[in-house]
């Protein structure tokens, strides 16, 4: 019969494991995410490549990540297809009670695809019918998924994959007041079990229900610059069915910087901290991405 607890330092690891899990996961998942409904010229593709660091109170993670998005027409209205792909190393030392556990993961991370249309406000426009539009109110809906094709190990606590599927549907709205732009998203993350945790145990968990929200300004430049701040709560996780930590509630705040270098080229300047956590996994993260834009007659 199979040990819910197979060894002391398994049982202690599990709750700290799970922190480190879910902080990754977050970064992903509940990224706080700037002009997520907003419009853009059929047929223009984003590349961007960058590189973000999340730093807690004794782990590092590093992300390096190339992402690909496509913009189309959906029945009229703009949408995106995304693809994002991630390489991550994770490292630290925390107590455990007596014990002492080592985080040291590195490898590709689950790749990230990710759909979204503009139900109202975005008409599919190309290039040049685009420089005559004025945003008024947006409303989109979206769906991603996470790919569990990740580096993963089942003798490790802490992977850079998680070996599991997640969905996120989701819905927003997007309100032009002049040169700012004020968005409100939510979104639900749905996990699959990871049925070979640490030698063939069952790891679940509930879904994390999250909120964001964002005051964008744009300047006659074109840069931009934003507020944001997301909520999310729900996630107390199950080892081999029985509930092995309690359930999330987290607040983040941060800012996003965008500046065009020409119309070609941006960079994207983020940071977010979070202010107020119930389990103790609060983070702060750093990143700077590059973005090129072609196609769609540039």
């Amino acid at each position: 019969m199979r040990s819910l607890y197979p060894t002391h330092r398994f049982k202690l690891g599990i709750p700290l494991a799970l922190l480190l899990l879910m902080c990754f996961q977050h970064i992903g998942a509940q990224e706080i995410e700037a002009r997520a409904y907003s419009n853009a010229p059929i047929d223009i593709n984003f590349l961007s490549a960058g590189i973000a660091q999340a730093k807690s109170s004794n782990h590092t993670l590093t992300s390096e990540v190339v992402s690909l998005t496509h913009i189309l027409d959906v029945g009229g209205q703009s949408g995106k297809l995304s693809l994002v792909l991630p390489y991550a190393e994770i490292t630290g030392t925390s107590k455990a009670g007596s014990q002492t556990v080592n985080a040291s993961s590195e490898g590709l991370s689950d790749p990230l695809l990710k759909a979204s249309v503009n139900l109202y406000g975005a008409p599919a426009l190309t290039l040049d019918q685009f420089k005559n539009y004025q945003q008024d109110l947006i409303i989109g809906a979206s769906l991603a998924a996470s790919i569990p094709w990740g580096k993963y190990n089942n003798d490790q606590l802490v992977n850079v994959g998680a070996n599991r599927w997640f969905i996120q549907p989701g819905i927003g709205a997007s309100q032009a007041l002049g040169p700012w732009r004020f968005e409100l998203a939510g979104a639900a993350t749905i996990y699959t079990s990871n049925t070979n945790f640490m030698g063939g145990n069952s790891l679940s968990q509930n879904p994390v229900y999250s909120t964001q929200t964002h005051a964008i300004y744009y300047f006659p430049s074109t840069a931009w610059m934003s507020v944001d701040a997301t909520y999310y709560i729900g996630g107390q996780s199950y080892l081999n069915g029985a509930p092995i930590n309690s359930s999330q509630e987290n607040w983040r705040f941060g800012s996003t910087l965008s500046y065009p270098v020409n119309k070609h080229n941006a960079i994207r300047l983020y940071a977010s901290t979070g202010i107020y956590s119930r389990t103790n996994n609060s983070y702060d993260l750093f990143g700077i991405s590059w973005q090129y834009r072609f196609g769609g007659g540039l």
